[in-house]
C-alpha cells in the first residue's frame, strides 16, 4: 500500500488477524505488523497459520483486493490496534515486555493526531503506561500544561471465542475504553465499522477491569466443576450423572469439568485481578488453584492405570486447550503430556491432535512421544486418555474403547 493505511495492526495472532482482516473487510486499508517471518509470508499469500473458521476465505479477499498486507516494520498509520501477548510473570504481575516492545516501535512514527488502542488484556492501567512509553519516548506530542495530548489512548479487549472468532468479532458487544472521551469516541467510531454488537463506553481502566472480570468470572465457575469432579471420585460418585441431574433445578447451570483450564485469557486473567489487590482476591485466587491442580489429578489418575503394564502405550486424544482449534496456549492437556513423557520414560505416548501437522518442539525433542492418527493410536494403545473434546472423538464407536483402559476427563463415553 503506498498511501497511509488508516489502521495498523500490531501483532497478527490469534485475535490480531481476524481483527485486521475483519477490519480490511468493511473498507480500512490495513497494514498488519507482526515479527514472524512465517505469518507474514503466509498472511500476504492469502494464507491463515492456524487454524479459525471462516478466517482464511476473508483473510484471502481482503489480501486480493489489496485491502490487507502484513510487514515486519511499523508504518505511519492514522490508528493502531496493539494485540500482543501479555503473559504473567513467576509472581503473576503482567509482563509487559510486547507492550513496550510495540510503544517503542510506533512512537518513532507518529505525527500527531493518532489513535492507539490496546486489545491486549491487561491489568488496570497499562493502557496507561502504554500512553506513557509513548509519550515519554515523543515528549514533542505531549500537550502544555493543562492541554490534552495530540495522541489518543484507549483499551478495547475482545470477547471472542476461539472457533467463532469471525462470528463473534462481529456480532458481539464491545467494551470501548477511553483514557480521554475524546479517546473513547474515536474508538467507538472505528469499531463501528464492522461491529453490530452494541459499543459501550467507559474509561480505559473499567475496560481493563471488566475483561479480567469477565474472563475470572468463568474460571470461578470452572473451578466449582472440577473441584466437584475430584471430590465425586473420591466418594464414587459419577459425575457427570449428578451435573446433569443438579442441572435440572430452574437456577443451576453447572458447567462440565476438564482436566483444567488452558489458553491466554481465563488461565492468564485471574491472576491480573489477584495482582492487584492480594489481600481481597480471596475466591478468585482459590479457583485458580482448584484449576491449576486439576493436571495433577488426572496425571496421577492415568500413571495408576499405566502401572498395570510394563510398558505402557498410552494414547492421549487432544493437546489444544479446548475442542476443534489448534491453539496450545497454556493447555492443561499438553501440560498432562509433557509430564507422563518425563516421568514414564518406559511408556510410548501417541498423542492424537486433528488440528496440528507436527508436534510443538517441547514435545517433539522427546523420543517417547509421536504424533498418530486417531484410529492407529487407539488400536495400539494399552491406556486411552481423552483430554480435549474434538469433534472427530466424539464421533469415535465406543466399541473401539472396549478393551482399552480409558481415562476420559471430558465425559464423551461415560
Amino acid at each position: 500500500m503506498e498511501t497511509t493505511p488508516d489502521v495498523c495492526v500490531v501483532g497478527l495472532g490469534y485475535i490480531g488477524l481476524p481483527t485486521a482482516a475483519i477490519l480490511a473487510a468493511n473498507g480500512s486499508n490495513v497494514i498488519g505488523v507482526d515479527v514472524n517471518p512465517h505469518h507474514v509470508a503466509e498472511i500476504n499469500a492469502g494464507r491463515v497459520p492456524f487454524v479459525e473458521p471462516d478466517l482464511e476465505s476473508v483473510v484471502a479477499g481482503v489480501v486480493a483486493q489489496g485491502r490487507l498486507a502484513a510487514q515486519s516494520s511499523v508504518p505511519h498509520a492514522d490508528a493502531y490496534i496493539v494485540a500482543v501477548p501479555t503473559p504473567f510473570t513467576e509472581t503473576y504481575e503482567v509482563d509487559d515486555a510486547y507492550v513496550r516492545a510495540a510503544a517503542d516501535a510506533i512512537a518513532p512514527m507518529l505525527n500527531g493526531g493518532e489513535l492507539i488502542i490496546l486489545e491486549s488484556t491487561s491489568p488496570p492501567g497499562l493502557t496507561e503506561q502504554m500512553g506513557e512509553f509513548i509519550l515519554n519516548a515523543r515528549p514533542d506530542l505531549t500537550g502544555a500544561p493543562g492541554r490534552a495530548n495530540s495522541v489518543h489512548f484507549a483499551h478495547c479487549p475482545e470477547r471472542v471465542l476461539p472457533g467463532r472468532i469471525m462470528v463473534e468479532i462481529v456480532q458481539n458487544d464491545r467494551i470501548i475504553g477511553g483514557v480521554t472521551p475524546e479517546a473513547a469516541e474515536r474508538a467507538r467510531a472505528l469499531y463501528a465499522t464492522f461491529c453490530r454488537g452494541e459499543l459501550l463506553i467507559t474509561d480505559a481502566r473499567t475496560s481493563e477491569m471488566a475483561k479480567l472480570a469477565e474472563n475470572s468470572y468463568r474460571d470461578v465457575n470452572i473451578a466449582f466443576a472440577n473441584e466437584l469432579s475430584m471430590i465425586c471420585d473420591r466418594i464414587d460418585i459419577d459425575v457427570w450423572e449428578l451435573i446433569r441431574l443438579a442441572n435440572h433445578h430452574p437456577r443451576v447451570n453447572i458447567l462440565q469439568p476438564g482436566p483444567g483450564v488452558g489458553g491466554h485469557c481465563i488461565a492468564v486473567d485471574p491472576w491480573f485481578i489477584v495482582a492487584a489487590a492480594p489481600d481481597r482476591a480471596k475466591l478468585i485466587r482459590l479457583a485458580r488453584e482448584v484449576n491449576d491442580s486439576k493436571p495433577d489429578f488426572v496425571l496421577e489418575k492415568i500413571m495408576a492405570r499405566a502401572a498395570k503394564f510394563r510398558d505402557p502405550v498410552i494414547a492421549a486424544l487432544g493437546i489444544a486447550f479446548k475442542a476443534d482449534i489448534d491453539d496450545l496456549r497454556e493447555s492443561p492437556s499438553k501440560t498432562i503430556v509433557e509430564r507422563l513423557a518425563s516421568e514414564l520414560p518406559h511408556a510410548s505416548i501417541l498423542v492424537v491432535e486433528p488440528n496440528i501437522d507436527a508436534l510443538p518442539s517441547d514435545l517433539a525433542g522427546r523420543a517417547n512421544v509421536t504424533l498418530r492418527e486417531t484410529a492407529d493410536a487407539v488400536d495400539e494403545a494399552d491406556v486411552v486418555v481423552v483430554l480435549v473434546d474434538h469433534q472427530q472423538f466424539k464421533a469415535m464407536d465406543p466399541r473401539a474403547l472396549q478393551e482399552k483402559v480409558l481415562v476420559d476427563t471430558k465425559g464423551i463415553f461415560l
